[in-house]
């Protein structure tokens, strides 16, 4: 046992192979069962949950069974500014390097010499052509941090060829030799998103769950009994706070010996050295990780904040496996137990309180959808533009922003405009309208004067007909007189 129990408790970082620390949980035995049998596995979680650790000591068991292994970290290849011959010309160097093929194998040449197929193509024949037949023995690649791959325009490629080597087994018994093991913070769904290729739907899920009380914390319980009088307790009562969050836990084990005291208060640790002002506190970024993660994507992260808010007020929420459920739970916030979603840890409550979600949701465009929508369109359909209150509303939220993106400030400028035209337009319907009421009512006022003169006209022939008509009766008498008269 060390002198010193201060630095036993790493947090951060990869455990090396044989630190003291390291527990050991049903993960490990799943997964080097799994991988010397063959299966194709993936161990898809949150960050800080052990993934790498757990890596590294199922690697080296692996290879003490004389299996050939590799781990493959795709940070290194990079992801940013790189081409797709780039990309997949760093995994083949990195493979060589790792199994030592570099004697007779100048990648340079090789890469030329099949310069009429794809990137993919050449990974797939380096594997059936190079790695099989100089390696004799099974092999185990384990690829780290998948989740760097996801905005790669090429990675289905990539993911539908790591597929095609499981479908290969069918055909070439040499591909039995060949496994590979994923991690990363990724859900299967993500590996290939192209709906109209087949999903990546093969290998054994490993279901890293937190730290469990009992026999398997022994590691981390052995090194409190030097500082503290009730070492068993004192883990119950860290893994009640931490929920069995692997680097939580190792951090508040850190915390309660370096607090010198055997009977050490661990509520009072975790809100004096953790909760409180725990953005400068958190300085391996481990909360904050978990922020930048929920707030990363704007057109999502109302969505996810609301379904946060329903777990964090203990509302039943359903697994129904939708996108914004598994983005949450890759976020390290909640975890699934049995159907349910549910706050991974109390700590997670207090920092992450609704008071923080009413905060992080005032700061977000109250006009996100229409916003995306807009700059989709290539800011020509003019329908999702904001009119009256809604317009009204984002140029109060713009006004109190410090800083705001052009985009935006395009967005708002074109509404405002929209709004314009609406009331110029308005105006003018209501001008013409008013017109066609003067013009309504002159018509009207000229029928009314020939209907007048109409009737008065009427009359004045009237009577000139009863005159006509008396002048002629009285003609016909006096005629009739004058004919007695002779």
């Amino acid at each position: 046992m060390p002198s010193s129990s201060l630095s036993i408790y790493q947090t951060g970082g990869s455990l090396p192979i044989n630190a003291p620390t390291y527990v050991k949980r049903q993960a490990d035995e799943d997964l080097y069962g799994w991988l010397k049998n063959g299966e194709f596995c993936y161990v898809l979680n949150s960050r800080q949950m052990g993934k790498s650790s757990l890596r590294v000591r199922i690697m080296a068991k692996l290879q003490q069974e004389g299996i050939a292994c590799a781990a493959l970290d795709l940070t290194e290849i990079g992801s940013s500014d790189i081409t797709r011959d780039e990309w997949y010309a760093g995994v083949i160097d990195s493979l060589v390097g790792s199994f030592q093929l570099e004697e007779n194998f100048d990648l340079e040449v090789w890469w030329t010499s099949l310069a009429l197929l794809s990137p993919s193509k050449k990974l797939s024949k380096f594997f059936s052509e190079i790695l099989l037949n100089r390696i004799v023995s099974p092999i185990v690649i384990f690829i780290d941090e998948i989740d760097s791959t996801l905005k790669l325009k090429f990675k289905d490629d990539f993911f539908a060829l790591l597929r095609a080597c499981y479908n290969q087994r069918a055909d070439n018994q040499e591909y039995k030799r060949l496994t590979f093991c994923l991690l990363g913070v990724a859900s299967p769904t993500d590996l290939i998103a192209d709906e109209q290729s087949t999903p990546f739907n093969i290998g054994q899920a490993v279901d890293l769950k937190g730290f469990q009380y009992g026999k398997e914390i022994e590691p981390l319980t052995r090194y409190l009994k030097e500082k503290v009088d009730n070492p068993s307790e004192i883990m119950r009562d860290i893994l009640k706070w931490t929920g069995g969050q692997p680097f939580l836990t190792q951090r508040l084990c850190n915390l309660v010996v370096r607090a010198n005291n055997s009977i050490p208060d661990v509520s009072q640790i975790v809100q004096q050295m953790i909760i409180e002002n725990w953005e400068a506190q958190d300085e391996q970024e481990h909360l904050r990780t978990i922020k930048k993660r929920i707030l990363s994507n704007e057109q999502r992260s109302g969505y996810l904040l609301e379904l946060y808010r329903k777990v964090l007020t203990d509302e039943q929420v359903t697994i129904n496996n939708s996108s914004e459920e598994r983005e949450l739970q890759l976020s390290g916030l909640v975890v699934k137990r049995g159907n349910i979603l549910q706050i991974y840890n109390p700590v997670y409550a207090k920092v992450f309180n609704e008071y923080w979600i009413d905060k992080e949701l005032n700061k977000l465009r109250p006009y996100s959808e229409n916003h995306r929508a807009w700059l989709l369109s290539g800011k020509m359909d003019n329908s999702r533009l904001l009119q009256g209150q809604a317009l009204l509303d984002a140029e109060k939220w713009a006004s109190g922003q410090q800083t705001l993106e052009g985009e935006d400030k395009d967005f708002l400028g074109a509404s405002r405009a929209k709004e314009r035209a609406i009331e110029i337009e308005k105006k003018e319907n209501k001008s013409v309208e008013k017109r066609n009421i003067l013009l309504k009512e002159a018509n009207e006022n000229a029928n009314k004067k020939i209907k007048r003169g109409t009737i008065i006209g009427t009359g004045i022939l009237g009577i000139m007909l009863l005159l006509s008509v008396g002048l002629s009766l009285g003609g016909t008498w006096q005629f009739k007189q004058r004919i007695k008269k002779c």
